[in-house]
């Protein structure tokens, strides 16, 4: 198992703390991997997934930019931190569902926006919203955040945020500076 999250570390596909437990970190750090590689995301290391990582390489940014930004790649439901214009971190997300909803009485549809924006604002708490609980968003534009949740499926199901993993945004909210490039595609 250790060997395993080795592996994936050195990939990009951060596990903190190797300890050779097949916990929640090393979970969606697999499932990161599978939907980059374009795998069933399963969360299994079964044949498939072992196989693509023994010869997978650190994934390419859609941007060389140099210093620090922030990719969102929605169709593969990731976020790449790239600095220096190669990726450094990837994590599993979960960006907006595409699905209709009601708050107050107006009607909204699920999506992430895309485009090029930059982290305007930050809450170093939680933040109720009629939408649901937000844990430590970095808001990139308007009412859009990256943001800690309990729930973070394997497939877009947000009201248009992205979702990380509570733990992955205590990883990273220090590093998502207000100002940081924030890209989105899909």
């Amino acid at each position: 198992m250790e060997e395993l999250q080795e592996r994936l570390n050195g990939l990009g596909y951060t596990v903190t703390g190797i300890d050779g437990v097949f916990g929640e970190q090393t979970l969606h750090a697999v499932v990161a991997f599978q939907k980059v590689s374009g795998l069933a995301r399963d969360g299994v290391v079964g044949p498939a997934t072992r196989g693509a990582l023994e010869r997978a390489s650190v994934p390419a940014p859609r941007s060389r930019a140099g210093g620090l930004h922030v990719e969102i790649d929605i169709p593969r439901q990731v976020m790449y931190f790239v600095q220096g214009g190669e990726v450094t971190d990837v994590f599993d997300v979960s960006t907006g569902s595409g699905e209709t909803y009601e708050v107050d009485g107006e009607v909204g549809v699920a999506n992430t926006p895309t485009g090029e924006y930059a982290v305007e604002r930050k809450i170093d708490g939680l933040r109720a919203s009629a939408l649901g609980t937000l844990y430590r968003p970095a808001y990139f534009v308007g009412g859009y955040a990256v943001h800690g949740s309990p729930s973070v499926p394997p497939y877009p199901a947000s009201h248009g945020c992205v979702r990380v993993t509570n733990r992955v945004m205590d990883l990273i909210y220090e590093r998502l500076a207000i100002g940081t490039p924030v890209l989105i595609y899909g």
